[in-house]
């Protein structure tokens, strides 16, 4: 078990108001599991994945992330954890604009201290298909391309959970397409993806899909027909 909820839950005080945002959520996520949190835009599951990825913390509840209780680690604690285990990818894409490809994804290696990171971060480069615009601009990609960069930079520290969030959201069909079809691959190759999506389609590429509503999970369900990235269903 790498990711294991008990209780949890989110409140946020502005000016004496509080505001719950998650209800009391227990669930678990397995190593190598290829899940999707779903719910409508104020469903709370931005909330939840910030949460799990370490950008956030929970207002009461337990936790654990592979073993170990999370609640009293110290801010830098969690940003080691954070950069060492963790990979983002969100729908704003949040490249550097005036940088070259090679130079974004080398980026938390240089926050790491890693000495020659260009070994590494053109090997990712090349695993997400790149390997021909490794000294483009960022700003010089399509949005499919700019996406598949975030994907390398996100991949680039080997994490031990990928979280997408709403990695599609600003892409045309084809481009989504593509970008879903590298992570069914990263999956494969035994990632952790956490999916997070208001789109059915979209998340009936995961194994499982964690239905929110209103800060509260109203459904954790195995995906019975998964969708492949070509549209196609895999049995």
């Amino acid at each position: 078990m790498l990711i294991e909820v008990k209780n949890l839950s989110k409140s946020y005080v502005n000016d004496g108001v509080i505001t719950p945002v998650l209800h009391d959520l227990s669930f678990s996520i397995n190593e190598g599991e290829f899940v999707a949190i779903m719910g409508p835009s104020g469903s709370g599951k931005s909330t939840l994945m910030h949460i799990l990825g370490f950008l956030d913390r929970p207002t009461s509840g337990i936790y654990r992330f592979d073993g170990a209780e999370t609640m009293n680690l110290t801010d830098d604690d969690l940003a080691a954890i954070r950069n060492k285990k963790v990979g983002f990818v969100f729908q704003a894409f949040n490249l550097l604009p005036r940088t070259s490809v090679l130079d974004n994804v080398m980026l938390p290696l240089v926050y790491d201290g890693v000495k020659d990171p260009t070994a590494r971060a053109t090997e990712v480069i090349e695993s997400v298909g790149l390997a021909h615009r490794r000294n483009h601009l960022s700003s010089q990609l399509s949005g499919g391309e700019k996406q598949r960069v975030a994907i390398a930079r996100a991949l680039v520290n080997g994490p031990q959970v990928f979280f997408a969030d709403e990695p599609t959201g600003n892409l045309d069909s084809k481009s989504g397409g593509q970008i879903m079809a590298l992570l069914a691959e990263l999956h494969k190759k035994g990632n952790t993806i956490i999916l997070v999506t208001h789109e059915t389609y979209t998340a009936e590429h995961a194994e499982r899909i964690l239905k929110m509503r209103d800060g509260e999970i109203v459904a954790n369900e195995k995906v019975k027909k998964r969708v492949a990235a070509a549209g196609e269903l895999l049995k």
